[in-house]
């Protein structure tokens, strides 16, 4: 049976060296990563439905999990905006798809960012973490020629930690290349 190799490195060797960072007592108490959300706004998708088709399209090649439409709740005129029009993409991904995509951002995406230097460490408070990429072009499944517009997306990882520095932790052993903080 196939297990991703970042599944069997959070086996092997992240639980392990959290139980000792933080002396937990048993298994159980290490935070592992829960699922991880991708998602992108398409506001414009108001004026032209292309650029949602195409967000769907290319969201669900770089997921490689079928993404959907998100719709608005409410009506709100400064933004020409009706209730239920598709305004964001999103998909969400757990077990062996998550670790999947995680080795591939980790290795082939954000090595491609032009100038990169590492990715800004706060979050969320819960324990949660969103990394904002302002180009969808550093995926390998994006293929240049066929992009109709350059748009940006989320994503989100959803870890068990209690602490930010408990899933900070967690994630610095999953590879993620935070910048250098000073804390």
């Amino acid at each position: 049976m196939y297990i991703p190799e970042l599944k069997k490195k959070y086996r092997e060797e992240i639980i392990p060296a959290l139980m000792k960072e933080f002396g937990y007592s048993t298994v159980m108490q290490v935070p592992r990563l829960e699922k991880i959300v991708i998602s992108q706004g398409v506001g414009d998708a108001i004026a032209d439905k292309k650029i949602l088709e195409a967000g769907l399209k290319e969201i669900t090649d770089i997921a490689g999990q079928k993404a959907v439409a998100t719709y608005s709740k409410k009506d709100i005129s400064n933004f020409k905006l009706r209730k239920n029009m598709p305004i964001g993409i999103m998909v969400t991904l757990r077990k062996e798809r998550m670790y999947e995509f995680l080795q591939k951002l980790i290795c082939v995406a954000l090595p491609r960012i032009r100038d990169f230097k590492g990715i800004n460490s706060t979050l969320d408070g819960h324990g949660n973490y969103t990394l904002g990429i302002t180009e969808q072009i550093i995926f390998p499944e994006i293929d240049l020629d066929k992009v109709v517009k350059i748009m940006g997306l989320q994503i989100t990882f959803v870890t068990s930690a209690n602490t930010d520095e408990e899933a900070l932790a967690l994630l610095k052993h999953f590879g993620l290349p935070f910048k250098n903080t000073k804390n």
